[in-house]
């Protein structure tokens, strides 16, 4: 027989084999060659949200079934780390935008056939690239990403003859003076922003995190090994510390000496103060947007752009989001992100912000919700959010709480307070 009929022969039975392994096996196809079942974990969304989208999902991959839990967000760390324990828990779980530190070796990153740092670069918010992708990887995937805003009663504004709220801090606290009543021993009869003190203001650490930020603060240093948002800087030949100038800004609401004296540590919750009619402004997140409405559905108020330092050269926002991520245990890790990836995309996004009242974490969909009376704002914000890296929010959120309180409580000084809790945090990172 010719040489080149056996090369021929031989040609066509190779590629008779390969094509019987890409049957049998599945190679090279989207559809996994056995059924596939995943537990998801979720925290605010009840089930019915993602019934749909769900369907949808199993008509185009028939083999992997999503059976979706909604869990209670107080403990949702606890039960979620203690089933990552024992082996058990779900394959695919919300991660918060703070907590990657602590769970980069409890995820698997998604496959780079499936979705690329630079896919997420062109398409997600920067905030998404920052918090969410360590070394080229992306380990987790959000559906919206929510920022502080300023929440004002639109009564108290007319009364006093201000028609818009404040877009610089300078204005703002203009505001504050001629809002705020005090009777004759100088009690807050009525605030004219819920700021200053710790435990009564709804994400005061949020707050005190985002001004450090906007001051031009360094929340940790770049080897992400210590903390120093306590530590001055040289700027223009002056040497100054944002983050204590930043604090000090803060404080400065609850001390009666201080002409923008407007809150102390008596007054009513923030946001029950605010939808009480007894303070004209609180910074808030969207997902309070609803709360607000229900308790006070007769209250006058909107929701306007958080203020900005004057003359700054660009906006700074402050990110507080979730994400969605495969944990370690997760046997069909490929699948779990095959869902990520598909419920996260574009179309399936708008669909879900549209049945949720959230704001986008998709930079192609900012334009698509900026007309959105209630959530306009916060999409927006959302290309100019950030965040800082965070070893453990909880524990930090506790140090920055104990650090306002010293200062108001008048128990440490602005300095001894910040250079306490920058070591704080620092020994957490160790």
């Amino acid at each position: 027989m010719p040489k080149r009929k056996i090369v021929i022969i031989i040609l066509i039975a190779l590629l008779c084999v390969f094509g019987l392994v890409f049957v049998l096996f599945g190679l090279g196809s989207k559809e996994p060659v056995k059924d596939v079942e995943l537990e998801f974990w979720g925290v605010f969304d009840d089930a019915d949200v993602y019934e749909s989208f769900i369907n949808d999902f199993n008509k185009e991959y028939p083999r992997i079934e999503i059976e979706y839990h909604k869990k209670i967000s107080s403990t949702y760390e606890k039960d979620l780390l203690e089933a990552m324990a024992s082996g058990r828990g779900p394959d695919i779980f919300m991660l918060h935008n703070t907590w990657l530190p602590r769970y980069e070796d409890k995820i698997w990153a998604a496959p780079l056939e499936l979705i690329t740092f630079k896919e997420v670069q062109d398409n997600f918010v920067d905030v998404v690239v920052n918090d969410f992708i360590i070394d080229n990887y992306v380990c987790a995937l959000p559906l919206s990403v929510d920022t502080l805003a300023l929440y004002y009663n639109k009564d108290i504004f007319n009364t006093n003859g201000i028609p818009q709220p404040a877009e610089t801090w300078e204005d703002f606290l203009s505001d504050v003076e001629k809002i705020t009543v005090k009777d004759e021993r100088g009690n807050i009869i009525k605030a004219g922003a819920a700021l200053g003190t710790a435990r009564n203001i709804n994400r005061s650490t949020d707050i005190l995190s985002l001004l450090m930020l906007q001051s031009g603060a360094q929340m940790v240093n770049s080897e992400k090994t210590k903390a120093i948002f306590d530590e001055s800087v040289d700027f223009d030949g002056e040497n100054f510390c944002p983050g204590q100038r930043a604090f000090e800004f803060y404080t400065d609401f609850t001390n009666p000496l201080k002409s923008v004296y407007t809150w102390n540590t008596r007054m009513h919750y923030s946001i029950d103060a605010f939808y009480e009619g007894k303070t004209a402004m609180m910074f808030n997140y969207a997902y309070h947007f609803p709360t607000v409405q229900t308790k006070a559905p007769y209250l006058n108020f909107d929701v306007a752009s958080m203020p900005q330092i004057k003359g700054s050269i660009k906006d700074i926002n402050y990110a507080n989001y979730w994400g969605l991520t495969v944990s370690h245990n997760c046997q069909d890790s490929r699948e779990a992100w095959q869902f990520i990836v598909w419920l996260t995309n574009k179309e399936n996004s708008q669909k879900y912000l549209e049945i949720t009242k959230r704001p986008t974490a998709r930079r192609d969909l900012v334009f698509w919700q900026k007309d959105d009376p209630d959530m306009g704002i916060f999409a927006e914000q959302a290309l100019t959010a950030y965040s800082w890296y965070q070893v453990d929010n909880s524990s930090i959120e506790t140090v920055l709480a104990d650090m306002i309180e010293s200062v108001v409580l008048g128990e440490a000084t602005i300095r001894e307070a910040i250079e306490k809790a920058a070591n704080q945090v620092t020994s957490l990172m160790k």
